[in-house]
């Protein structure tokens, strides 16, 4: 149905890996690839709030809020992402997500979600426990009342896919210089591999930037005949997400910051 396929990729949009597990990706079959540790200096912001339009071909679809706060040794990551004007007379979708990873090595302990798209509405929680080398899923769904409980094997350090694109921040981004990261969400474990693939120069409602683009890809081609997604990073030591954009066959959907807040 298109209005689902709307809101599900709104809700890709904002997290751009997670068009990877829109696809139904199957668990990787060769070895994982090690998070790769922020460079040297690299800090994520103390308390930060960037602020996002959204728009869906010619329209003006909806608004994503994220927030960082440092807590101790790790970082919290929200996200509220939420539709506006006629898409939200088609289709009303309101997600919020909430990301808990280490400040130093990267490694996601707790992915939250919260995701109503019309008459859907489900609640999850992935926890890592990686002294114990798994990840626990529990969601429920509060229309239906049905619960499900999941344990799967995990490797090592992993990210999510909220996480996963602002941890890109904390790589050095050189262009002709590729990155691969070890993605989970809902028992998925895939091999993201970030493209970086040049520099180039971005108007957003913000001012204009200079900015690298870096495609994300999944192994065995999870993306093929899908659809793409790119993401421009600044082209500064702070690497910030201006613009995020995928590309289906039945329209585009972009992500231009608007708004960033230091408090």
């Amino acid at each position: 149905m298109r209005k689902r396929t709307i809101s599900r990729t709104f809700f890709c949009a904002l997290s751009a890996l997670s068009l990877l597990h829109a696809q139904q990706t199957p668990p990787a079959a060769s070895p994982l690839p090690s998070l790769p540790a922020p460079r040297p200096g690299f800090s994520f912001p103390q308390n930060q709030t960037l602020t996002y339009s959204v728009d869906w071909r010619v329209f003006s679809a909806g608004t994503a809020v994220i927030h960082f706060e440092a807590v101790g040794d790790r970082e919290k990551l929200t996200a509220n992402a939420d539709t506006i004007g006629a898409i939200n007379l088609l289709f009303h979708a309101s997600d919020q997500f909430q990301s808990n990873f280490d400040r130093a090595r990267g490694c996601t302990y707790e992915f939250d979600k919260q995701t109503v798209e019309g008459r859907r509405k489900v609640n999850s929680t992935l926890r890592m426990e990686y002294a114990q080398f798994k990840s626990i899923l529990d969601e429920k769904n509060l229309v239906a009342g049905q619960a499900k409980h999941v344990e799967s094997a995990i490797p090592g350090c992993m990210t999510d896919l909220l996480t996963g694109v602002f941890y890109a921040s904390s790589q050095p981004l050189e262009v002709g210089h590729n990155f691969a990261m070890p993605v989970v969400d809902a028992m998925h474990n895939v091999s993201v591999t970030m493209k970086v693939e040049g520099r180039e120069v971005i108007k957003t409602p913000l001012g204009t930037f200079k900015t690298i683009r870096v495609q994300p890809t999944a192994d065995a081609g999870v993306v093929k005949n899908r659809g793409n997604i790119w993401i421009w990073y600044t082209d500064d030591d702070r690497h910030l997400p201006v613009q995020m954009r995928a590309r289906l066959f039945w329209g585009t959907i972009t992500f231009r910051l608007t708004g960033i807040e230091n408090k």
